[in-house]
């Protein structure tokens, strides 16, 4: 069974929302829709926050965030205390798991294509968490962060 995943973004990532949406289906995923529901500004940081609260509060699913450019969901849910990685291309997606168990793919519609981004999208979902030397690494996030 594949794990859940929560989405949501701004106006400015509303239309890759919706390719993203039916791809995670097409793929067999369980997706929770965050919002919005229409293409009406909206302010981003309350779409990364209802993704995050609920990454937050469950460690088997995994949050995707999409803006213009992907720096403000990544920055708002970093700052909730969720590992999120802005990914322009697949190597970034791959790492951002396997290195830094990033739990939210940050992305920008208005920069990123539609074919590119479902590549970083599939990279970043099929890709596991290294462990090891690198828990070691994320344990000293929080320690160095204080």
């Amino acid at each position: 069974m594949n794990r859940t995943i929560v989405i949501g973004s701004d106006h400015g990532g509303f239309n890759l929302k919706q390719v993203f949406i039916k791809a995670l289906k097409d793929w067999g995923y369980p997706v929770e829709d965050e919002g919005p529901d229409c293409l009406d500004s909206c302010d981003y940081p309350l779409f990364a926050a209802r993704v995050s609260e609920k990454i937050k509060a469950d460690d088997d699913k995994l949050g995707v965030l999409i803006c213009g450019t992907g720096q403000g969901m990544a920055m708002t849910a970093n700052r909730m205390g969720v590992r999120s990685a802005l990914c322009t291309n697949e190597f970034h997606a791959r790492m951002a798991r396997e290195h830094n168990d990033a739990r939210i793919l940050c992305m920008g519609e208005r920069v990123t294509g539609q074919g590119l981004a479902l590549g970083i999208l599939k990279a970043f979902l099929e890709t596991k968490f290294g462990g090891e030397r690198h828990q070691r690494r994320i344990d000293l996030i929080d320690t160095v962060a204080k």
